[in-house]
């Protein structure tokens, strides 16, 4: 089969239309039924383009009673009722919360459009009572209990973050609305809340203590996402295509897609997913490129960083938390991780039993590499366009053997730092190697010191070793005799490439990097 006749559903949201127009699916319906029967009111969060409003879509088309649209999907032999329910579904996903008559607004506009259908009280004149009685009115006309769908429930808390005003209003708003579902629960026949984050305590969830968290459950971690077996076993045309495009092999093509788009885990001991956007968009164009993470700037997760002065060489390597700590937010915490972990930078890849211990990393290499090019403009003086210290010329410039021209662009590099900037502690600064050498890394072998014992940094070409040591307020001699005493060569000993010492002084006072020494 050709893969370019084949539909791929990238941005498709609706159910009815993927089926329709005959869009390539990736059943999901097993997982539809089992939680549609077990009738709990349920919550799940992913981050963004992971395809939850298809999800919410999928389940409306069910309680419809929309069976022609499941014909050779897994739910088509579970089902055999195929009833018809009254279904609400609040989209929040689609609207700019920029003032809390937004949120009214859409509020309102779902209302009056359940209202149309199910009736009207004069006497009700809040959001809340108009809800709870659209809710009873569709109980007693249709005779069957109603599902209640909300997709992206905390967009407006999230396009309002650190709006402390704004936050108020929403979380206010939202509260009292979502809070009618708890009073309403005996006529409800399903609840599905879908949302990025958890936000905990003065929650819009603290009326709703029914709610079942789907969010960290093993049995549910492939529910949204495309695992490995599902991709090997839907996709084969379009992965032959890839094989082609680029003059490689199956396991080849394989290997690349996993390495830059595969390792989400949300749960401990889970298999890992793919992000279907990225994946369906290479899939689809052929192409090897990132496409999740251009779709939307985490700036205000960056923002979170620098205000909290979270040492981001922590974050880079693997943040170890408990569970209670990443799996909900709490707005006055001064944590950035559960919002960066929640809105899918980080994802779960280790598990310690013994002490409940998650470890959260970057889950592939687009989201690593391209979460490190965006912050770095925050903390040194690169801007988004290249203005001469891209970090491909550092990689060039080893590459030809040009240790002098690699340091006098790197001291260039800290001498343009804007004034504030040179304020900063010497932890910043730190950062700012961490970063230059992480983003090497993307071109070629590149390690940064996150333990004692070990070289500041070495840098493998295809011809040379280059071990690297930074002495603040010490000699270019002193850090190329602690190479020697520490023995930070040895491993590298029988490679056979080119070794090469690089000690560096920085020098505090002009905070700029001072005279280097460099030596086979």
């Amino acid at each position: 089969m050709n893969a370019s006749i084949r539909k791929l559903p990238i941005g498709i949201q609706s159910f009815e239309k993927l089926r329709q127009d005959n869009f390539l699916y990736v059943d999901k319906t097993a997982f539809v039924y089992e939680l549609a029967v077990s009738g709990k009111p349920c919550f799940l969060s992913r981050p963004r383009r992971f395809g939850k409003s298809l999800l919410l879509s999928t389940f409306e088309a069910y309680f419809q009673g929309k069976k022609e649209l499941f014909k050779g999907l897994t739910i088509e032999q579970l089902e055999t009722d195929w009833l018809e329910y009254p279904v609400f579904h609040l989209d929040l996903n689609a609207e700019k919360y920029t003032s809390p008559e937004a949120l009214v607004y859409i509020l309102e506009r779902h209302i009056n459009g359940w209202e149309d259908v199910w009736g009207k009280d004069t006497r009700e004149n809040t959001l809340s009572d108009r809800f709870i009685g659209v809710i009873t009115r569709a109980y007693e006309k249709a005779g069957r209990q109603i599902v209640v769908l909300i997709d992206e429930y905390d967009k407006p808390l999230l396009q309002s973050f650190g709006e402390e005003r704004l936050q108020t209003e929403y979380l206010k708003t939202l509260k009292a609305f979502y809070g009618v579902l708890k009073s309403a629960d005996r006529y409800l026949r399903f609840v599905f809340f879908t949302g990025v984050t958890k936000f905990a305590h003065v929650s819009v969830f603290s009326d709703l203590n029914q709610l079942t968290d789907l969010s960290m459950l093993p049995q549910y971690a492939t529910l949204c996402g495309i695992t490995h077996e599902e991709l090997t076993r839907d996709f084969k045309p379009e992965i032959y295509a890839l094989e082609k495009q680029y003059n490689i092999s199956e396991e080849e093509a394989l290997d690349r897609l996993t390495q830059m788009y595969d390792g989400y885990h949300f749960s401990e001991r889970s298999e890992g997913v793919f992000n279907p956007f990225s994946l369906l968009n290479t899939l689809n164009f052929s192409r090897f490129g990132s496409y999740w993470f251009q779709t939307g700037t985490p700036t205000f997760l960056v923002e979170l960083l620098k205000d909290s002065e979270y040492d981001l060489r922590t974050l880079i390597d693997g943040v170890e938390m408990k569970e209670a700590a990443f799996s909900e937010y709490r707005v006055a915490e001064n944590n950035p991780i559960p919002l960066i972990y929640q809105s899918g930078y980080l994802t779960i890849k280790d598990y310690d039993e013994r002490f409940h211990l998650y470890t959260l990393q970057f889950p592939n290499d687009e989201v690593k590499y391209g979460f490190l090019d965006f912050i770095t403009p925050f903390y040194t003086s690169v801007g988004d366009e290249d203005n001469g210290f891209y970090i491909g010329k550092f990689v060039r410039e080893l590459e030809s053997g040009d240790v002098d021209a690699f340091l006098n662009r790197l001291k260039a590099f800290f001498a343009d730092f804007p004034y504030e900037l040179n304020e900063k502690k010497e932890r910043h600064y730190q950062i700012v190697f961490y970063l230059v050498f992480k983003l090497m890394g993307q071109f070629c072998d590149a390690e940064v010191r996150s333990a004692r014992g070990r070289a500041d940094a070495v840098v493998k070409t295809r011809d040379c070793i280059y071990v690297f040591e930074f002495k603040l307020d010490g000699s270019a001699e002193a850090a190329l005799k602690q190479i020697n005493e520490k023995g930070y060569l040895l491993p590298y000993a029988v490679d056979g490439r080119k070794l090469l010492k690089v000690g560096v002084s920085f020098d505090a006072d002009t905070r700029n990097i001072g005279e280097w020494l460099y030596q086979n």
